[in-house]
């Protein structure tokens, strides 16, 4: 019985990448059975009490959802890295990522399920806010690093408080320069003369900026994104936008609704302001058309 629940198992768990309290079947029955548990196919409290339980033991945090971590974990090879899912599990019903494609490049929508367990962006409204904030911010998923190499016009308009009268000209077209002075001595970084600023530019599909951040960032993860800063442009841009998303409240602010004024509230909270928000919007509708 238990093998046969097993391979059953290990076929569904190629669709469907997270398991969590209110689901229901086979797969469920075969992950307690794994856990040496009664097999009866409920997720419920006590299920999710046990699964904390070998999560702590485990060393993975215990959120009592069965995802990435928790897989490769058991031992079934599912490594996030790798596996192109279609199909995410949150508490109020299956996300269809298939759905996305066409909208979002398909090298963004395969790490989706793994910012969705660790970050909580786990309902449809979520993501939807999520993705259209790491679209608009990243020119559609292609930028992962700031553009800093602004024009001495370009310097005056976009940060008049640190270019006041000519001395723009001296800054203009040197992306180290300016980054040093715009955020050097703040979040985190050294003065101007250490380049901070510049190690630390905004990377990342929602601009992760600052040592503070980075250091912050490291930790949640696990991998040294202050000695290796780059990281997070190559290898966690949407991991990185998750973490934002998460530390600064925008889960609930998303929780809200699906209007105009939730996107605008997301938005000031991302951007500091409204800046680019009738595309913040379309972006929202579109994701959010195809997920709910």
């Amino acid at each position: 019985m238990f093998k046969l629940l097993w391979n059953i198992y290990k076929k569904q768990i190629k669709k469907h990448m997270i398991l969590k309290v209110g689901w229901k079947g086979e797969e469920v029955k075969a992950l307690q059975a794994k856990l040496g548990l009664v097999a009866d196919g409920n997720f419920g409290p006590g299920t999710e009490k046990a699964i904390k339980e070998w999560q702590t033991k485990n060393g993975l945090t215990a959120d009592g959802i069965i995802g990435p971590s928790s897989l490769e974990k058991l031992g079934l090879g599912a490594s996030p890295a790798v596996i192109k899912e279609d199909v995410v599990i949150p508490k109020g019903g299956p996300i269809n990522l298939e759905k996305l494609k066409g909208h979002i490049p398909e090298a963004v929508i395969v790490q989706i399920p793994t910012v969705m367990e660790k970050f909580q962006i786990n309902t449809p409204l979520r993501l939807a806010h999520f993705l259209a904030q790491c679209g608009h911010e990243s020119g559609g998923f292609k930028a992962t690093q700031e553009n800093l190499n602004y024009s001495a016009d370009g310097l005056k308009k976009i940060f008049p408080k640190y270019f006041p009268g000519n001395i723009a000209e001296s800054y203009a077209r040197n992306p180290e320069k300016i980054a040093s002075k715009v955020y050097g001595g703040r979040m985190g970084n050294g003065g101007e003369e250490t380049k901070e600023g510049y190690k630390f530019r905004g990377r990342g599909y929602i601009q992760l900026t600052g040592k503070e951040n980075y250091t912050s960032f490291a930790k949640s993860i696990g991998e040294d994104t202050v000695a290796n800063p780059d990281l997070v442009a190559t290898k966690y841009a949407l991991a990185s936008a998750g973490w934002f998303f998460s530390k600064n409240g925008l889960n609930a602010i998303a929780d809200k609704g699906a209007d105009d004024a939730t996107v605008t509230s997301v938005t000031k909270r991302v951007n500091g302001g409204t800046i680019g928000l009738p595309d913040r919007i379309k972006h929202f509708k579109e994701y959010y058309h195809l997920l709910a």
